[in-house]
């Protein structure tokens, strides 16, 4: 009944091992999520990091969707991560979320990765800055 129609996930993700982020985002996903199959037909996709993650709002005891709290916005394409680049995704998706490990093979896991093409910081109020891809 939504087809075609955006809508929101929460999925597990990774931008490298442990202390070597890179920045880009990896997911282990399943064909058999609604947003993956979905995002598999047309892989344009937006994911919102909150600052609730970082330490500003946890430290000053402000609510996380309180304007305060900045959020980051990623927008591009959502690609498989093509083979040679596999064993650094099992690295950095198992080195963070260790429980993946053990989700059920038949549902056919598969690594992908947003192609950031736009970011944007949400820092006060409403104000958004955006900001280059290389940096």
């Amino acid at each position: 009944q939504i087809q075609g129609m955006p809508y929101g996930n929460c999925l597990l993700l990774s931008d490298g091992p442990v202390n070597n982020s890179t920045g880009i985002p990896f997911f282990y996903v399943t064909p058999k999520d609604n947003t993956v199959a979905d995002l598999l037909k047309n892989p344009v996709a937006s994911l919102t990091l909150p600052e609730a993650d970082g330490n500003f709002c946890r430290k000053n005891v402000i609510d996380p969707e309180d304007p305060r709290c900045a959020r980051l916005t990623l927008t591009g394409q959502m690609v498989t991560v093509p083979p040679e680049e596999v064993e650094f995704a099992k690295q950095a998706m198992f080195s963070r979320h260790p429980v993946v490990r053990k989700w059920p093979r038949s549902y056919e896991w598969f690594f992908m990765k947003m192609n950031i093409e736009h970011i944007w910081l949400q820092s006060w109020y409403g104000e958004a800055s955006a900001i280059a891809v290389e940096e």
